[in-house]
């Protein structure tokens, strides 16, 4: 329970703050006045972005007063019991955390800005005046925050805290990854007006999701089969070059890898997936970012890849899905995504059953 808690807490403050963009928008025209709604549409991304601005600020300059100091911090708690190296590790990072807070907060402040806006416009196909496009559009930062606080905190530190976390908590990666997804999808379909500005089957014509037919599903099928061995074949050639990065391995295999055992596990993998970013990234954001933009912002959010080859393969599977979606339909690139992961899923799961890994 405390998971799906922890998901509301992250998702229902977007979630309330699209409705709100979507009532203004509705307003707007329909050439009704409400300042009030503008005002609160606006207010609450731009507080949280200044609350952000001022954390990272903040812990920045702890984390440069500490490092300047000369004070052996590690020491001081290793009395308290903690470990040293730990604590010292955490503390050099804190300036680059800080970072990672209050740079994106305040490019998310700045793309709230008309005169910005009006300038993306130029080359991304959103409308200036649309309140919810300007809502959307600042949401870039927080994916952008979201990849250099993890890169700040490291892959291998993330991928320790993981190992020790997941132990016996294999049900707890099911209810994460299915909470997280299903209100990925609530974001989208709210960003879009389901609700306000549109009612459910408008919606889905927006998302352009649509119900699957025999050809869609061999179509999508087809696709997955062909880029499975393609980005496989990438990895490996890394791998063998060198460039490989076994922390971002780790990781994965701390997060996911309980699901490579079991056939729901597998399922779990490919549908929700499927039904949570699908529908956000090539129904609801594509459109009105564009396939490449998107295809970055899709990388970007699988920030436990880091810097690395899976990042580029993501950032390629993106630009892929993002092609199915504008030559099909977003229920296309459904279909590929979901095959592709439980294929993935499925080569994981026989090889572990064989005994090779």
């Amino acid at each position: 329970m405390i998971d799906i808690i922890s998901m509301l807490i992250v998702f229902v403050p977007f979630i309330v703050i699209m409705l709100l963009a979507n009532v203004a928008e509705k307003d707007r025209v329909a050439e009704k006045r409400d300042s009030f709604v503008v005002f609160l549409a606006y207010g609450f991304p731009a507080a949280l972005y200044l609350l952000l601005f001022g954390l990272g600020i903040v812990i920045q300059l702890i984390g440069v007063l500490q490092t300047t100091s000369g004070t052996d911090m590690g020491a001081i708690y290793a009395e308290m019991g903690m470990d040293a190296d730990t604590v010292n590790s955490l503390l050099e990072t804190l300036p680059v955390i800080g970072f990672g807070l209050w740079f994106p907060a305040l490019v998310g402040l700045v793309l709230l800005l008309a005169p910005v806006r009006r300038l993306a416009a130029r080359v991304l196909p959103i409308d200036p005046q649309s309140h919810v496009h300007a809502i959307a559009l600042s949401f870039i930062s927080v994916v952008l925050m979201n990849m250099l606080v993890t890169l700040a905190i490291g892959i291998d530190v993330l991928a320790e805290a993981s190992q020790e976390g997941s132990a016996g908590a294999e049900a707890r990666i099911y209810i994460q990854l299915w909470s997280q997804q299903i209100l990925t999808a609530v974001l989208a379909m709210v960003g879009v007006g389901w609700g306000t500005r549109r009612n459910f089957p408008a919606v889905l014509q927006r998302l352009k999701i649509t119900r699957p037919t025999g050809r869609e599903v061999a179509i999508g099928l087809g696709f997955a089969f062909v880029l499975v061995p393609i980005v496989a074949g990438f990895e490996a050639i890394g791998s063998l070059l060198g460039l490989g990065n076994p922390d971002v391995d780790a990781l994965t295999e701390a997060l996911l890898g309980p699901l490579f055992t079991s056939i729901p596990g597998i399922l779990t993998l490919g549908l929700a997936a499927a039904i949570g970013e699908e529908t956000l990234f090539r129904g609801a954001v594509q459109p009105r970012f564009g396939r490449i933009l998107t295809a970055i912002l899709f990388a970007l959010l699988h920030s436990t890849y880091g810097v690395s080859l899976a990042f580029i393969a993501v950032f390629v599977l993106g630009y892929v899905l993002g092609w199915i979606r504008d030559r099909y339909s977003t229920t296309v690139s459904m279909v590929t995504h979901a095959a592709y992961n439980m294929t993935l899923g499925f080569i994981a799961y026989f090889a572990i059953s064989s005994g090779l890994f």
